[in-house]
């Protein structure tokens, strides 16, 4: 009782003394969340390496259109159409155009996936010290503290120059796949009472195939799941630098630290469940939704349903429907819309039909129902996650797997804008907050 009292004592302390009147914000006209007031971001940077772009700002209104994502000045949806109309996997080349600016020739192209496949070796000992004997009930969490733990293996961690960087990059985008698998098996054995299943690395599988292979006992997997897989990844790769993983890692590199450092913190930043960790949110929600609707094929019940997460009165009592809306993309999100149709395809037939149909018709009833709720119009869309999940469990992914995947994907993103913030930032990122707390005399210990 004794802990317990103290516990309450300090936690009423802690709510007391860190609450901000919100007025405040509004008197000095602070940006909240580095946002503007029409949820337009704050400019702090400039980059070339992707364009998230999803409204206008006509007359100084903002106009919604639809959503276009550019990698290095070339459309997603015009690299995915390419890849899939060469039937060939793409993802290490969009590594190598987020990294290197431009898209490789054949021979580049072999050159580099041929040093992805070296690379992906985990260093000697490092599966048996780093994973195996410190298990964690979390991908997310284990895969940030491998990446701290691969600077003790580096014979140079704090060498800087352009060179090392890259070579540090290609490593640790390479490793991140095997070190991901290799968490999940040790979490399997230790909490779930599974079978651990270790599969050795295959020579010459792109990273895709790699995963796949590396999750499934008897390795057996469909070329159309490899290059679905193959896909994801590249839709996940980058998504500009105000993305707050992304943002984290430039923040971290204006500091001068070293790469694992600030690419274990952007791992950290996209577990949230604000960021990546949203699409494990819709999972969650998308069962509850399962569970409590009958007939799914029922608009009117589902709709129901909505209204009641909406009112915070069912699911996680937040009143946010998750899958719908972003903070740039308004009419769509041309990620989602690739994922989308390609849920659908795979979806046809199967027992997943019914699910995607239930997913497409809240993607349908949310912007009904939210403008019912709020009185207003405004455009809104499915985002990423909407479809994410079930492209995943279709593919058998784990859900334990959903987040990491991100990461693994988003690892060539972060590199490329920890490079970009290394030679155009070069000042350290440091934005200003006002003290709002008035000075104090100070009161003797046995005056209080």
């Amino acid at each position: 009782m004794a802990n317990e009292s103290a516990r309450n004592m300090l936690y009423q302390q802690f709510v007391a003394n860190n609450a901000i009147d919100p007025k405040l914000y509004e008197k000095y006209d602070v940006k909240r969340g580095l946002r503007n007031n029409d949820g337009t971001g704050v400019m702090t940077g400039l980059t070339n390496i992707c364009n998230v772009h999803g409204y206008v700002i006509n007359e100084g209104e903002k106009s919604p259109i639809d959503g276009k994502l550019i990698y290095r000045g070339y459309n997603i949806r015009d690299l995915v159409a390419n890849a899939v109309r060469e039937n060939r996997f793409a993802y290490e080349e969009i590594v190598y155009l987020l990294l290197m600016g431009n898209l490789p020739t054949h021979e580049e192209l072999e050159v580099f996936s041929n040093l992805m496949d070296e690379n992906r070796r985990l260093p000697s000992n490092f599966f048996e010290d780093m994973i195996l004997k410190a298990p964690s009930r979390n991908i997310m969490n284990k895969m940030a503290r491998a990446l701290l733990a691969l600077y003790s293996y580096d014979d140079n961690p704090e060498n800087r120059s352009p060179e090392y960087e890259m070579a540090t990059a290609i490593s640790i985008i390479s490793k991140l796949p095997n070190i991901m698998t290799s968490a999940y098996q040790v979490k399997r054995r230790t909490y779930d009472g599974e079978s651990m299943i270790m599969h050795p690395l295959i020579k010459g599988q792109s990273t895709a195939e790699m995963i796949l292979s590396a999750l499934r006992p008897n390795r057996e997997f469909t070329d159309e799941e490899a290059k679905l897989l193959d896909i994801m990844l590249i839709l996940h790769a980058e998504h500009g630098g105000g993305n707050n993983s992304t943002f984290t890692c430039r923040v971290l590199t204006s500091s001068g630290t070293d790469p694992y450092s600030a690419y274990s913190a952007a791992i950290g930043s996209l577990k949230g469940p604000k960021h990546g960790g949203a699409n494990i949110k819709v999972n969650e929600m998308f069962e509850c939704v399962k569970e409590n609707v009958k007939c799914w094929e029922d608009e009117g019940e589902v709709a129901d349903f909505l209204r009641r997460i909406l009112n915070k009165e069912a699911f996680d009592r937040s009143g946010l429907i998750y899958g719908m809306g972003h903070a740039v993309y308004t009419l769509s999100d041309p990620r989602a819309v690739i994922l989308k149709a390609n849920a659908k395809k795979l979806a046809a037939g199967t027992e997943f039909e019914r699910e995607f149909n239930l997913l497409e018709s809240i993607e349908r009833l949310t912007p009904i129902l939210f403008a019912e709720k709020k009185g207003d119009v405004k455009a809104m869309c499915a985002n990423v996650d909407m479809y994410s999940g079930l492209v995943y469990r279709m593919l058998g992914i784990p859900t334990d797997l959903f987040t990491p995947l991100f990461a693994v994907s988003r690892m060539a993103g972060w590199c490329a804008h920890r490079f970009e913030e290394l030679v155009t930032g070069r000042r350290i990122i440091r934005p200003a907050y006002k003290a709002v707390m008035k000075e104090r005399e100070y009161i003797r210990i046995d005056e209080r």
